[in-house]
């Protein structure tokens, strides 16, 4: 099969790549590598590798990339709150634009369409664990976005009748995540921290808690996405299925920890992933608690 990644020299594409290549797929990367990283693609894949920003792009020049592809995995995006709140319009360029352009796409060719979209669109969630049903909030210019572009995959689906099918990431960590800029996850930030035996930095009070899920499991949940009769009507959560809050995370690090910095960030994050195993076929398999200790 011939798939289109775009994002795909990004730290979640990156791998999704490497996956799919492993099982003797053809893939076309679509990066303009603001966040993405060209050392991220193996040999193989950055022989196939386009330097394109897709909101920039002339349609034609997509249509002529993408028009013998079987999938499109739309990954393309900057994935930071606080990018969003500081440059909205930018957001909207690379969050929002690129998706509708791609979703033209595959409208011309009917190419499968999986969306990465985030559970940021949940905002502060009135259940926990969430699940799809729950009630929509996001808090910033990239949540919105990231849960219009969802709006726009079931509108393709349902007018222009396009296969279109959205992964609601929880908060993804793994091989190639970030250490440095604005998109660090905490994560990241503690993981560095550690080794560069510096106290940890909470932000708020620590007890806020994240649902985290290794890239690996994320780019499994990509593949069976794709391969799925589903034509859904509904997202996907992507997440752990267990949740830790900030100060749990940094006593299994064995940090010092300070307490200072103030932000307004979502207080609970907990996936709801039955509706994943149940038609997706998938369930993650790597746990936090072991990732960590491997690391130590």
């Amino acid at each position: 099969m011939k798939y289109v990644v775009t994002g795909g020299a990004g730290f979640i594409g990156s791998n999704l790549v490497d996956k799919l290549l492993s099982e003797d797929h053809q893939v076309i990367i679509l990066d303009n590598l603001s966040t993405g990283n060209i050392d991220n693609l193996s040999k193989q894949a950055s022989e196939s590798f386009i330097h394109k920003d897709i909101a920039m792009a002339l349609p034609q020049e997509l249509n002529r990339i993408c028009e013998d592809a079987d999938g499109i995995f739309h990954m393309a995006a900057i994935p930071s709150v606080q990018f969003s709140v500081e440059k909205p319009v930018s957001t909207i360029n690379a969050n929002l634009i690129s998706t509708v352009k791609m979703l033209e796409v595959a409208k011309k060719h009917s190419i499968k369409f999986v969306y990465s979209g985030s559970s940021s669109c949940y905002g502060d969630a009135n259940k926990s664990p969430t699940n799809e049903n729950e009630t929509i909030k996001p808090l910033s210019p990239y949540a919105l976005n990231k849960y219009q572009g969802e709006e726009y995959c079931k509108l393709y689906s349902n007018i222009y009748n396009i296969n279109t099918i959205c992964l609601r990431y929880f908060n993804v960590y793994g091989c190639r995540m970030t250490y440095t800029g604005a998109y660090r996850s905490v994560l990241s930030v503690f993981l560095q921290a550690y080794y560069d035996k510096k106290p940890f930095n909470i932000i708020n009070d620590g007890t806020q808690t994240r649902d985290f899920i290794h890239v690996s499991d994320v780019a499994r949940a990509n593949i069976c996405a794709m391969n799925t009769d589903i034509k859904a009507e509904m997202p996907f959560n992507i997440g752990s299925g267990e949740n830790y809050s900030v100060n749990d995370i940094a006593d299994m690090f064995g940090a010092e920890k300070i307490y200072g910095e103030k932000r307004t960030e979502p207080k609970n994050s907990l996936a709801n992933i039955s509706r994943a195993k149940l038609l997706l076929k998938w369930k993650p398999v790597i746990k936090l608690t072991e990732w960590i200790k491997e690391q130590l």
